[in-house]
Protein backbone atom coordinates (compact mmCIF):
# COMPACT_ATOMS: atom_id res chain seq x y z
CA UNK A 1 0.00 0.00 0.00
CA UNK A 2 1.26 3.47 -0.82
CA UNK A 3 1.25 6.47 1.47
CA UNK A 4 0.07 9.17 -0.92
CA UNK A 5 -2.61 10.11 1.62
CA UNK A 6 -0.06 10.74 4.38
CA UNK A 7 -1.22 7.70 6.34
CA UNK A 8 -1.45 4.01 5.62
CA UNK A 9 -2.07 0.90 7.74
CA UNK A 10 1.03 -0.85 9.04
CA UNK A 11 1.73 -4.12 7.22
CA UNK A 12 3.26 -6.88 9.34
CA UNK A 13 4.78 -9.91 7.60
CA UNK A 14 6.46 -12.95 9.12
CA UNK A 15 9.93 -11.70 8.21
CA UNK A 16 9.28 -8.36 9.91
CA UNK A 17 8.84 -10.00 13.30
CA UNK A 18 10.98 -13.12 12.96
CA UNK A 19 7.95 -15.40 12.97
CA UNK A 20 7.04 -18.53 11.05
CA UNK A 21 4.86 -17.96 8.00
CA UNK A 22 1.78 -19.64 9.43
CA UNK A 23 -0.98 -19.16 11.96
CA UNK A 24 1.26 -20.33 14.79
CA UNK A 25 3.73 -17.56 13.99
CA UNK A 26 0.96 -14.98 14.07
CA UNK A 27 -0.47 -16.37 17.31
CA UNK A 28 2.90 -16.14 19.02
CA UNK A 29 3.15 -12.47 18.05
CA UNK A 30 -0.41 -11.70 19.13
CA UNK A 31 0.22 -13.23 22.57
CA UNK A 32 1.72 -9.92 23.73
CA UNK A 33 -1.59 -8.08 24.05
CA UNK A 34 -0.02 -4.94 25.46
CA UNK A 35 2.27 -4.69 22.42
CA UNK A 36 -0.63 -5.16 20.01
CA UNK A 37 -2.81 -2.65 21.86
CA UNK A 38 -0.12 0.02 21.90
CA UNK A 39 0.78 -0.61 18.28
CA UNK A 40 -2.86 -0.39 17.17
CA UNK A 41 -3.38 2.97 18.87
CA UNK A 42 -0.17 4.29 17.30
CA UNK A 43 -0.73 2.95 13.77
CA UNK A 44 -4.57 2.93 13.78
CA UNK A 45 -4.76 -0.16 11.55
CA UNK A 46 -2.63 -3.30 11.21
CA UNK A 47 -2.54 -5.70 8.25
CA UNK A 48 -1.11 -9.18 8.91
CA UNK A 49 0.07 -10.62 5.60
CA UNK A 50 1.84 -13.80 4.60
CA UNK A 51 0.69 -15.90 7.56
CA UNK A 52 -1.87 -17.76 5.43
CA UNK A 53 -4.41 -18.13 8.23
CA UNK A 54 -6.84 -20.90 7.31
CA UNK A 55 -10.49 -20.70 8.32
CA UNK A 56 -10.07 -23.51 10.87
CA UNK A 57 -7.33 -21.48 12.65
CA UNK A 58 -9.33 -18.26 12.77
CA UNK A 59 -10.88 -18.71 16.23
CA UNK A 60 -7.60 -18.58 18.19
CA UNK A 61 -6.42 -15.61 16.12
CA UNK A 62 -9.62 -13.74 16.97
CA UNK A 63 -9.26 -14.68 20.61
CA UNK A 64 -5.82 -13.06 20.57
CA UNK A 65 -7.02 -9.63 19.45
CA UNK A 66 -10.72 -9.58 20.42
CA UNK A 67 -10.84 -10.47 24.12
CA UNK A 68 -14.60 -9.91 24.45
CA UNK A 69 -16.19 -10.71 21.12
CA UNK A 70 -19.45 -8.83 20.62
CA UNK A 71 -22.69 -9.73 18.90
CA UNK A 72 -23.76 -7.47 16.04
CA UNK A 73 -26.76 -6.21 18.00
CA UNK A 74 -28.47 -3.10 16.58
CA UNK A 75 -26.56 -3.47 13.31
CA UNK A 76 -28.34 -2.00 10.31
CA UNK A 77 -26.63 -3.78 7.41
CA UNK A 78 -27.41 -7.25 6.00
CA UNK A 79 -24.94 -9.95 7.07
CA UNK A 80 -24.93 -13.58 8.16
CA UNK A 81 -23.76 -14.97 11.48
CA UNK A 82 -21.28 -17.77 10.73
CA UNK A 83 -19.77 -18.53 14.15
CA UNK A 84 -19.48 -17.35 17.74
CA UNK A 85 -20.12 -13.65 17.12
CA UNK A 86 -18.43 -13.92 13.73
CA UNK A 87 -20.25 -12.44 10.74
CA UNK A 88 -19.92 -12.01 7.02
CA UNK A 89 -19.06 -8.49 5.98
CA UNK A 90 -21.99 -6.47 4.64
CA UNK A 91 -23.82 -8.44 1.96
CA UNK A 92 -24.62 -5.67 -0.52
CA UNK A 93 -24.44 -6.45 -4.27
CA UNK A 94 -20.91 -6.82 -5.63
CA UNK A 95 -21.20 -3.80 -7.93
CA UNK A 96 -21.91 -1.43 -5.04
CA UNK A 97 -19.35 0.70 -3.22
CA UNK A 98 -19.89 0.77 0.54
CA UNK A 99 -18.90 4.22 1.74
CA UNK A 100 -16.68 4.93 4.70
CA UNK A 101 -18.10 4.50 8.19
CA UNK A 102 -17.21 3.52 11.75
CA UNK A 103 -19.10 0.46 12.95
CA UNK A 104 -22.20 1.33 15.02
CA UNK A 105 -21.28 5.03 15.19
CA UNK A 106 -25.03 5.75 15.19
CA UNK A 107 -25.34 3.97 18.54
CA UNK A 108 -24.33 5.15 22.00
CA UNK A 109 -22.18 2.01 22.28
CA UNK A 110 -19.78 0.88 19.58
CA UNK A 111 -16.94 -1.65 19.29
CA UNK A 112 -13.41 -0.42 20.00
CA UNK A 113 -11.79 -2.81 17.52
CA UNK A 114 -12.79 -4.66 14.38
CA UNK A 115 -10.99 -7.62 12.87
CA UNK A 116 -11.47 -8.58 9.23
CA UNK A 117 -10.39 -11.92 7.77
CA UNK A 118 -10.22 -12.79 4.08
CA UNK A 119 -11.40 -16.33 3.48
CA UNK A 120 -11.90 -15.90 -0.29
CA UNK A 121 -10.39 -13.00 -2.23
CA UNK A 122 -12.42 -11.48 -5.07
CA UNK A 123 -11.43 -12.16 -8.67
CA UNK A 124 -11.04 -8.40 -9.20
CA UNK A 125 -11.57 -5.46 -6.84
CA UNK A 126 -13.13 -6.00 -3.44
CA UNK A 127 -10.59 -4.03 -1.43
CA UNK A 128 -11.50 -2.79 2.04
CA UNK A 129 -10.73 0.95 2.03
CA UNK A 130 -9.79 2.45 5.39
CA UNK A 131 -9.68 6.13 6.27
CA UNK A 132 -7.97 8.08 9.04
CA UNK A 133 -10.86 9.80 10.84
CA UNK A 134 -8.85 12.95 11.55
CA UNK A 135 -8.01 13.33 7.86
CA UNK A 136 -11.65 12.71 6.91
CA UNK A 137 -12.78 15.43 9.31
CA UNK A 138 -10.12 17.82 8.04
CA UNK A 139 -11.11 17.19 4.41
CA UNK A 140 -14.62 18.59 4.95
CA UNK A 141 -15.54 22.21 4.27
CA UNK A 142 -15.86 24.34 7.38
CA UNK A 143 -19.49 25.01 6.45
CA UNK A 144 -20.25 21.27 6.62
CA UNK A 145 -18.41 20.75 9.90
CA UNK A 146 -20.25 23.70 11.45
CA UNK A 147 -23.63 22.45 10.23
CA UNK A 148 -23.08 19.09 11.95
CA UNK A 149 -21.74 20.59 15.18
CA UNK A 150 -25.04 20.04 17.03
CA UNK A 151 -25.11 16.34 16.20
CA UNK A 152 -27.49 14.13 14.24
CA UNK A 153 -30.75 12.29 14.86
CA UNK A 154 -31.02 8.74 13.49
CA UNK A 155 -34.41 7.10 12.94
CA UNK A 156 -34.97 3.40 12.21
CA UNK A 157 -38.21 1.71 11.21
CA UNK A 158 -37.79 -2.01 11.85
CA UNK A 159 -40.56 -4.23 10.55
CA UNK A 160 -42.07 -7.23 12.34
CA UNK A 161 -40.97 -9.85 9.82
CA UNK A 162 -42.09 -8.48 6.47
CA UNK A 163 -41.22 -5.17 4.83
CA UNK A 164 -38.35 -3.01 3.63
CA UNK A 165 -35.04 -3.21 5.48
CA UNK A 166 -34.38 -5.36 8.55
CA UNK A 167 -36.81 -6.69 11.12
CA UNK A 168 -36.42 -5.77 14.77
CA UNK A 169 -35.92 -9.46 15.51
CA UNK A 170 -32.90 -9.70 13.19
CA UNK A 171 -31.54 -6.34 14.32
CA UNK A 172 -31.51 -7.22 18.02
CA UNK A 173 -31.05 -11.01 17.63
CA UNK A 174 -34.09 -11.76 19.80
CA UNK A 175 -37.88 -12.08 19.60
CA UNK A 176 -38.33 -10.81 23.15
CA UNK A 177 -39.71 -7.26 23.21
CA UNK A 178 -38.69 -6.77 26.82
CA UNK A 179 -35.05 -7.51 25.97
CA UNK A 180 -35.21 -5.04 23.08
CA UNK A 181 -36.62 -2.32 25.32
CA UNK A 182 -33.99 -3.02 27.98
CA UNK A 183 -31.27 -2.65 25.36
CA UNK A 184 -32.73 0.56 23.95
CA UNK A 185 -33.13 2.11 27.38
CA UNK A 186 -29.50 1.33 28.09
CA UNK A 187 -28.59 3.01 24.79
CA UNK A 188 -30.55 6.13 25.77
CA UNK A 189 -32.71 5.72 22.66
CA UNK A 190 -36.39 6.51 22.32
CA UNK A 191 -38.73 4.00 20.71
CA UNK A 192 -42.32 3.32 19.74
CA UNK A 193 -44.04 0.05 18.91
CA UNK A 194 -46.26 0.58 15.88
CA UNK A 195 -49.76 -0.92 15.46
CA UNK A 196 -48.46 -3.34 12.80
CA UNK A 197 -45.80 -4.71 15.18
CA UNK A 198 -42.97 -2.65 13.72
CA UNK A 199 -40.55 -0.71 15.91
CA UNK A 200 -39.47 2.91 15.42
CA UNK A 201 -36.20 3.85 17.14
CA UNK A 202 -34.63 7.30 17.41
CA UNK A 203 -31.23 8.34 18.77
CA UNK A 204 -29.37 11.64 18.91
CA UNK A 205 -25.62 11.24 18.53
CA UNK A 206 -22.65 13.57 18.04
CA UNK A 207 -21.09 14.01 14.59
CA UNK A 208 -17.54 13.82 15.94
CA UNK A 209 -15.92 12.26 18.99
CA UNK A 210 -12.46 12.17 20.54
CA UNK A 211 -10.42 9.01 20.90
CA UNK A 212 -10.21 7.99 24.58
CA UNK A 213 -6.42 7.51 24.47
CA UNK A 214 -5.02 9.90 21.86
CA UNK A 215 -7.61 12.68 22.23
CA UNK A 216 -7.79 12.98 18.44
CA UNK A 217 -11.10 14.39 17.16
CA UNK A 218 -12.52 12.25 14.36
CA UNK A 219 -15.52 12.27 12.06
CA UNK A 220 -17.81 9.66 13.64
CA UNK A 221 -21.30 9.39 12.21
CA UNK A 222 -23.17 7.65 9.43
CA UNK A 223 -25.35 10.51 8.21
CA UNK A 224 -24.33 9.97 4.60
CA UNK A 225 -25.31 6.27 4.69
CA UNK A 226 -28.68 6.96 6.34
CA UNK A 227 -29.62 9.89 4.07
CA UNK A 228 -31.86 9.28 1.01
CA UNK A 229 -29.30 11.07 -1.18
CA UNK A 230 -26.94 8.13 -0.69
CA UNK A 231 -29.42 5.88 -2.50
CA UNK A 232 -29.02 7.73 -5.79
CA UNK A 233 -31.57 9.97 -7.46
CA UNK A 234 -33.67 7.23 -9.08
CA UNK A 235 -33.90 4.99 -6.01
CA UNK A 236 -34.60 7.91 -3.68
CA UNK A 237 -37.34 9.20 -6.00
CA UNK A 238 -38.92 5.74 -6.24
CA UNK A 239 -38.97 5.34 -2.46
CA UNK A 240 -40.38 8.84 -2.03
CA UNK A 241 -43.33 7.80 -4.19
CA UNK A 242 -44.05 4.92 -1.82
CA UNK A 243 -43.07 6.16 1.64
CA UNK A 244 -42.59 9.49 3.39
CA UNK A 245 -39.03 9.97 4.63
CA UNK A 246 -39.99 9.37 8.27
CA UNK A 247 -41.24 5.88 7.34
CA UNK A 248 -38.12 4.76 5.46
CA UNK A 249 -36.19 1.86 7.03
CA UNK A 250 -33.62 4.44 8.12
CA UNK A 251 -33.31 8.20 7.90
CA UNK A 252 -31.31 11.01 9.46
CA UNK A 253 -31.65 14.69 10.30
CA UNK A 254 -29.77 17.23 12.34
CA UNK A 255 -30.29 16.77 16.07
CA UNK A 256 -32.93 19.52 16.14
CA UNK A 257 -34.93 17.75 13.42
CA UNK A 258 -33.81 20.05 10.62
CA UNK A 259 -33.11 18.45 7.23
CA UNK A 260 -29.54 17.73 6.18
CA UNK A 261 -28.86 19.04 2.66
CA UNK A 262 -28.02 16.36 0.12
CA UNK A 263 -24.87 18.23 -0.91
CA UNK A 264 -23.53 17.98 2.64
CA UNK A 265 -23.86 14.21 2.92
CA UNK A 266 -22.51 13.70 -0.60
CA UNK A 267 -19.44 15.76 0.31
CA UNK A 268 -18.98 13.63 3.43
CA UNK A 269 -19.28 10.41 1.43
CA UNK A 270 -17.06 11.45 -1.47
CA UNK A 271 -14.28 12.99 0.56
CA UNK A 272 -14.16 10.04 2.91
CA UNK A 273 -13.67 7.73 -0.05
CA UNK A 274 -11.09 10.09 -1.58
CA UNK A 275 -9.03 10.06 1.63
CA UNK A 276 -9.21 6.27 1.99
CA UNK A 277 -6.38 3.79 1.47
CA UNK A 278 -7.28 0.42 -0.05
CA UNK A 279 -6.40 -2.83 1.70
CA UNK A 280 -6.25 -5.35 -1.16
CA UNK A 281 -6.98 -8.87 0.00
CA UNK A 282 -5.15 -12.17 -0.33
CA UNK A 283 -6.84 -15.20 1.22
CA UNK A 284 -5.54 -15.67 4.76
CA UNK A 285 -4.93 -11.97 5.41
CA UNK A 286 -6.08 -10.36 8.66
CA UNK A 287 -6.86 -6.66 9.19
CA UNK A 288 -7.23 -5.15 12.66
CA UNK A 289 -8.51 -1.58 13.03
CA UNK A 290 -9.23 0.87 15.82
CA UNK A 291 -12.92 1.55 15.15
CA UNK A 292 -12.76 5.14 16.43
CA UNK A 293 -9.59 6.26 14.69
CA UNK A 294 -10.36 4.53 11.39
CA UNK A 295 -13.43 4.20 9.16
CA UNK A 296 -13.85 1.43 6.62
CA UNK A 297 -15.89 0.51 3.54
CA UNK A 298 -15.82 -1.80 0.51
CA UNK A 299 -14.88 -1.42 -3.15
CA UNK A 300 -16.91 -3.15 -5.90
CA UNK A 301 -15.73 -6.57 -7.03
CA UNK A 302 -16.22 -9.46 -9.42
CA UNK A 303 -16.22 -13.16 -8.66
CA UNK A 304 -16.63 -14.70 -5.22
CA UNK A 305 -15.53 -12.75 -2.15
CA UNK A 306 -15.85 -13.80 1.48
CA UNK A 307 -14.55 -11.51 4.19
CA UNK A 308 -15.52 -12.22 7.79
CA UNK A 309 -15.65 -9.66 10.59
CA UNK A 310 -15.74 -9.74 14.37
CA UNK A 311 -15.54 -6.99 16.98
CA UNK A 312 -14.73 -6.28 20.60
CA UNK A 313 -15.32 -3.54 23.15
Amino acid sequence: MDDEHGWTPLEIRPGDIGASADADGLLAYLADRQLIGDLLVKEKALVFRGFGVARDRLEPVMDGVLPNRLAYVHGNSPRTKVGDNVYTSTEYPAEMTISMHNELSYSSRWPARLMFYCEIAAETGGATPVVDGTRWLGALDEEVRDAFAGGVRYTQNLHDGYGLGKSWQDTFETEDRDRVEEYLADMEATWEWRPDGALRVSQIRPATIRHPVTGDEVWFNQADQWHPAALGDETAAALADVLPEEDLPQSVSYADGGPIPAEHVLQVRDRGLAEAVDVDWVAGDVLLIDNVLVGHGRRPFTGSRRVLVAMTD
